[in-house]
């Protein structure tokens, strides 16, 4: 690498902005993704997550807009089965026959001691949250290329999913209702 010749653009310029090239950043081989750190609307040559993922038209950055916006319904719906698998297992213990304690003659109820699901249940909860972290933390990523088209899209997949997914009975209990309850919608 010859360092006799100093480079002509400026840091924040180099910084703001990347067009990976033939063996740049990342190993991006040719790719000639735009890339910038900064707010853009880039749309035709702007890659998202892997280089694989090019704009390489109109058409597939639209697509790409469409699947961003669904992908932000997913969680939505992913919230609400979450929700909706709790609430089963609670109509599931709740239906369940309850112990009795016989102290001399009469027959009194147990003393609840809480619910605690089985291992089965507690798998299968800890998978929705999984796959839950996991889109959040996909739409985090795809957010962090500064596109305002993306960004436009999750936001209106973030509208979308929860009129649709989070349309529910708004019952209170303790005070709160559900909404109350998700301080934060991000990461899960």
């Amino acid at each position: 690498m010859d360092m006799s010749h100093p480079a002509t653009t400026t840091a924040p310029a180099a910084a703001a902005t990347t067009s990976m090239g033939g063996g740049g950043m990342g190993g991006m081989g040719g790719s000639g993704c735009k890339i910038s750190m900064l707010w853009n609307w880039y749309t035709i040559d702007s890659c998202f997550i892997a280089s694989s993922w090019k704009i390489t038209s109109t058409s597939v950055f639209a697509g790409s807009c469409i699947g961003v916006l669904l992908l932000v319904m997913s969680l939505e719906l992913l919230r609400r089965s979450v929700k909706e698998y709790d609430r089963f297992l609670l109509r599931q213990h709740s239906a369940a026959p309850t112990a009795q304690k016989v102290t001399g003659s009469p027959a009194l109820p147990a003393a609840a001691p809480g619910f605690r699901p089985t291992v089965l249940q507690q798998a299968m909860r800890a998978l929705l949250h999984m796959v839950q972290f996991a889109v959040a933390y996909f739409v985090m990523l795809l957010a962090m290329y500064y596109n305002g088209y993306i960004i436009i899209c999750i936001f209106i997949g973030s509208f979308l999913g929860a009129f649709v997914f989070q349309w529910e009975y708004l019952g209170v209990s303790n005070g709160q209702t559900s909404a109350a309850k998700e301080a934060t919608v991000c990461c899960g």
